[in-house]
């Protein structure tokens, strides 16, 4: 539980007793601050002012867990301020950002919503370590559905996290705490988790963005694993810039382009609402939006996602919760504070056998088969986040039904390796917000975060429970510009002779990654800068380490007029089924050049060469 800390009436869980007047109109966004420390009409200290103030105004509302003491906050945003000059080489210069209680923040309890659970990490969780060395402050842990077991955020011993939006309404977990926190203006951004829904429900619930990433995307080292093959990172922010942004810094650059004026999205059939009438009504209007965006409409069949999702808590992965966490359940006495729900559930997990676990995973393969058909010549799917919301009392009386609810159009998504991505989408009449996800193929994080800039300029929705704006166009993920990926596998790679030639048309490094096992590499001979070729063959063949950079669509032409024979530019398989363009070799060339296949790329086979 919180416990005191002896700095001006100040607690971990609370504020100190002096507190400047509230400004509820400060715009805490991302682009907005930094625009506002670059001008110098903020400091970083008046905004962790202002977050104490906000904080101690919502009072007692479940959010956190624990914090830092107000006076070790102060003093970081003071740090900072000395540092202004330092402010573009960190990129998140005095950003305040909150951070789920089942993450790793050096000095911080880790509780996972378990007070006999509790541990203190010496070292950050490998994402917050690279936000807060971006220039982030962590403002504090917040509260979740106990072990991440859970889509409702009221399975905790700390409370409920109020909903912004209606307190007799659950705000959505796991990630709850999150959630609230960025709607309610406490932070700039927050880190959830997500395992079968925990990133996308609750920003649903509470009217902001619910990144996502494609499974393993992003660091879960010094994570309280729920189900370690499964489990992401997430990011809630109010706006697709913002989170856009953070997952630059958390992750490096993301592969993606923008998508085109004319796409095609699926729509699920049947679809779900559990009874709900005003969410179906806001989803038809949101396909009805979509399309006038110049989208095109394409119905799917549900049931191999819906069955997949089924497979999450009545199939042999609940005994990966038992995995994780079962032992400790096991043995812990009254005083540890377990959610019996979460008991049930994790311990439920011992009935399943290795037989079971073949079998699921054949299972699933046949699933994920059919629903990859399913969106081939789709952009992405476009998915209400859940079919309906609920109230707390009604979770009292139905607290594994409807959870699982909740989870009908999330629970697949970790499943397929794919990438999702929620956004406001409207307001029931009773003032409760309405989401909905768009889910695309591994790696095409930056794609869906760019349409869903575009989307949140044309619905113009209010950012969760703030007074904050969108920020300004040119913030969004490539604005406004198609990019093409270029593969590159020798003297172009980053830090080699001909790498300039990339960097000068505005390249930029979007991924690290490998061919198929269809290629082979060769040395071409010739006088310095070295290069090598690449060549498709039918048998024989390795993957090749490579660097996936994006031009400008309009540069590109220029960049392929560089290229002399026998390079070319052709299709270019990726280990992971994609197929983007890149460089390769004629055939011919191979004949004189030296077959270097084995070292599996140019920079191991340079290192060869002393």
């Amino acid at each position: 539980m919180p416990t005191d800390a002896a700095d001006a009436g100040c607690n971990r869980a609370g504020s100190c007793l002096e507190q400047t007047p509230m400004n509820p109109a400060l715009d805490l966004g991302l682009h907005a601050l930094r625009s506002a420390y670059r001008a110098r009409t903020l400091t970083v200290r008046q905004v962790i002012e202002e977050i104490l103030s906000r904080i101690a105004e919502r009072g007692d509302d479940k959010v956190w867990i624990s914090r830092p003491a107000d006076a070790a906050l102060r003093a970081q945003a003071e740090a900072l301020d000395a540092r202004h000059a330092d402010m573009e080489t960190l990129p998140l210069f005095g950003i305040p950002f909150a951070v789920k209680d089942n993450i790793d923040v050096a000095g911080e309890p880790t509780t996972a919503a378990c007070p006999g659970f509790s541990y203190t990490p010496s070292r950050s969780a490998d994402v917050v370590q690279r936000l807060v060395e971006a220039g982030a402050i962590a403002i504090g842990k917040t509260n979740l559905d106990q072990f991440a077991t859970g889509l409702v955020g009221v399975r905790s011993p700390y409370g409920t996290p109020r909903n912004p939006f209606n307190a007799d309404y659950v705000p959505g977990g796991s990630s709850s705490g999150s959630a609230v926190a960025v709607a309610a203006g406490l932070a700039t951004f927050a880190l959830g988790t997500d395992t079968a829904g925990s990133g996308r429900v609750p920003a649903g619930f509470n009217n902001i963005v619910g990144l996502k990433p494609t499974p393993g995307l992003l660091s879960t080292k010094g994570v309280v694993p729920a189900c370690a093959s499964l489990d992401c990172v997430s990011v809630f922010a109010l706006s697709c810039a913002d989170a856009a942004a953070v997952l630059d810094i958390a992750q490096g650059n993301v592969l993606g382009c923008a998508p085109i004026a004319n796409f095609r999205f699926g729509v699920p059939k049947p679809l779900e609402f559990f009874g709900d009438k005003a969410y179906a009504a806001l989803y038809a209007e949101a396909v009805k939006k979509l399309e006038a965006m110049g989208g095109t409409a394409v119905e799917f069949d549900y049931t191999p996602f819906r069955d997949a999702a089924q497979l999450l808590y009545s199939g042999p992965w609940v005994a990966e919760r038992t995995a994780a966490v079962g032992d400790f359940i096991e043995k812990a006495d009254d005083r540890a504070g377990i959610w019996p729900v979460t008991r049930d559930i994790v311990l439920g997990g011992r009935k399943y056998s290795a037989v079971d676990a073949f079998r699921g995973q054949y299972r699933l393969k046949e699933l994920q088969e059919r629903a990859l058909g399913a969106m081939e010549g789709l952009q992405f799917l476009v998915l209400p986040t859940a079919g309906t919301i609920y109230t707390k009392a009604d979770l009292d009386r139905e607290p594994v039904l409807y959870n699982s609810n909740l989870g009908h159009y999330t629970n697949f998504v970790n499943f397929f390796r794919l990438s999702a991505l929620a956004l406001p989408a409207g307001f029931r009449a009773d003032g409760l917000p309405f989401g909905i996800t768009l889910v695309g193929r591994a790696a095409h994080d930056r794609t869906l975060l760019a349409f869903g800039a575009r989307w949140q300029r044309e619905r113009a929705l209010p950012l969760g429970k703030t007074q904050s704006t969108l920020p300004p166009r040119e913030a969004d993920p490539f604005p406004d510009e198609d990019r093409i990926a270029l593969a590159v596998v020798g003297a172009h790679m980053s830090g080699l002779p001909f790498n300039n030639q990339i960097v000068d048309l505005k390249g930029r490094l979007e991924a690290v990654a490998k061919t198929a096992p269809l290629y082979k590499l060769y040395a071409l001979p010739g006088d310095p800068p070295l290069r090598p070729g690449m060549v498709r063959v039918s048998d024989g063949g390795a993957e090749i380490e490579l660097e996936i950079w994006s031009l400008p669509a309009a540069n590109f032409g220029a960049f392929a007029r560089t290229i002399s024979a026998p390079l070319g530019i052709g299709s270019i398989t990726l280990a992971d089924g994609r197929t983007v363009q890149g460089f390769l070799c004629e055939a011919y060339a191979a004949a004189q050049a030296r077959d270097i296949t084995s070292f599996g790329g140019w920079r191991a086979y340079l290192k060869t060469l002393g």
